[in-house]
């Protein structure tokens, strides 16, 4: 295995231009370390592979060798292969809500959870969160980098399948809208608690799932990989922390050319630990 992912690395390294002591630069570790991860000596660790695979142009899974194995989750990969932002680049009202609850008086560090091509994460960053950012879709992340070096901003973009990845580091923020419906209910308890672990003391989360609804019927519910929450279900997760609010809408979509409408449920709550 080592010698797998140091082969990947120096491949990687020379496609990209980079010198060892650039990378070393790069992803904050010495060039000793670099050479030792090319050599099949060591490995890096695993906070550093997020970093090292977004420096590399490349997924997490492809960096350890399991490209071939990926299995394809979302149809958005072909979708987002257009000159045009398939949601557009307008932020969503979802980050209004942050900046509102969390405002950047401070660092903040903030996690867009399968982040599409990037608007809202752009939109984080060009106002003060430091941001980190993932998607399993290649080139949703292309065009994320590319609106983000447009906006001249700094993001940690990576590859990553919500599915597998976990987390290491901790967050102020962690954000997702419109992709929760992608975690089947054996894995929902298993993640969010993975995120809420990894979440300071004070810190916020807001997100959003498609619920299930008799009479609302949508394209996605004959879609593969999609499993619809039942109406609430989300907001369960959380009965430890503050909820500053939660709803449910139902609302009008476009997504794929086909008119159809979709009932979500949005949450935002606030990490508490200890007595008030």
């Amino acid at each position: 295995m080592n010698e797998i992912i140091g082969k990947n690395i120096y491949s990687l390294r020379k496609k990209q231009g980079l010198t060892q002591e650039r990378l070393a630069e790069l992803v904050n570790v010495s060039f000793q370390a670099v050479s030792k991860w090319e050599n099949g000596n060591s490995v890096p660790d695993v906070s550093t592979l997020p970093l090292l695979a977004n420096v590399l142009h490349c997924s997490i899974d492809s960096l350890l060798g399991y490209a071939a194995e990926q299995r394809r989750i979302t149809d958005y990969e072909e979708r987002y292969k257009t000159n045009d932002y398939y949601w557009g680049i307008r932020p969503s009202h979802m980050c209004y809500e942050v900046m509102k609850l969390c405002p950047p008086v401070r660092p903040l560090r903030l996690l867009d959870v399968a982040c599409g091509e990037g608007k809202d994460a752009v939109f984080f960053a060009r106002n003060g969160y430091h941001v980190t950012a993932f998607d399993a879709a290649g080139s949703g992340l292309e065009k994320a980098r590319r609106l983000s070096d447009r906006s001249g901003t700094e993001i940690n973009f990576f590859q990553a399948d919500m599915l597998d990845f976990r987390l290491e580091g901790e967050f102020d923020i962690i954000f997702c809208s419109g992709s929760l419906h992608y975690i089947p209910q054996r894995l929902r308890k298993e993640i969010l608690e993975n995120y809420q672990a990894h979440t300071s003391s004070g810190g916020l989360h807001a997100l959003n799932v498609f619920v299930r609804k008799p009479f609302v019927k949508s394209p996605s519910d004959e879609r593969e990989h999609r499993y619809k929450w039942l109406s609430g279900e989300l907001f369960t997760y959380y009965s430890d922390w503050l909820i500053t609010a939660c709803g449910e809408s139902i609302f009008d979509c476009m997504s794929g050319g086909t008119p159809h409408k979709h009932c979500m449920d949005t949450l935002y709550a606030i990490k508490q630990e200890g007595p008030l």
